[in-house]
């Protein structure tokens, strides 16, 4: 007679997110989840069929905070986007190793379509639609990713920014890097995310 599954879905995901937020997404393994809930590798599988949907109960949990509603309909639809990209990337920034398996799973995370669903329904309200509104959607996504990514991995205040900043070779990146030095990691993504938003407003219909 099999064993109670005294195991919720929650728990495990939280094991296997202390698992990356300690050791990286490298470290996730299914050995190193059973050791930390405390059970044999084998045992675990009564729980989960496999890694990628131990990948998903983790996209599910970290995206589970996430305000998914309408922003105030009050406001213009760039400034509800914006609300719509801060909510996600909080959301993910609090946990930024498993960005991959956001992007990996973002076609099965409820709660990312949810997301996606309330965007893209601001995007039709600003009048965009087609494929105007599919290139939009796909770049607030993956500006929101690739910003996540560049700050967890090569932020403006890490070491690379101050080696590029030293080399005569490249004068004008050496520069740049000089500048960046006064631009903080908020001011970094407003700036851009607001360059992204004018581009799709400007953007040409089909």
């Amino acid at each position: 007679m099999p064993r109670p599954r005294s195991l919720t879905p929650t728990a495990l995901a939280a094991a296997a997110l202390a698992v990356i937020d300690r050791d990286g997404l490298a470290g996730l393994t299914m050995r190193t989840v059973a050791k930390e809930v405390g059970m044999s590798t084998m045992g675990l599988y009564r729980y989960v069929t496999d890694r990628a949907e131990l990948e998903q109960l983790v996209v599910d949990l970290v995206l589970s905070r996430m305000d998914t509603a309408p922003p105030d309909p009050a406001g213009p639809w760039t400034g509800r986007v914006t609300v719509m990209v801060r909510r996600l990337r909080d959301a993910v920034g609090a946990h930024p190793p498993v960005i991959p398996l956001v992007v990996a799973q973002r076609h099965r995370s409820e709660r990312l379509l949810g997301w996606s669903e309330t965007l893209v329904g601001i995007l039709k309200e600003a009048g965009l639609d087609g494929p105007r509104r599919v290139v939009a959607l796909r770049c607030l996504l993956a500006y929101v990713i690739g910003a996540l990514q560049l700050d967890h991995l090569g932020p403006l205040a890490g070491s690379g920014t101050g080696v590029i900043a030293g080399l005569p070779e490249f004068p004008l990146l050496a520069e740049t890097a000089r500048e960046s030095r006064g631009v903080d990691a908020e001011t970094e993504f407003d700036d851009g995310l607001t360059a992204v938003l004018h581009g799709i407003r400007r953007a040409p219909g089909p």
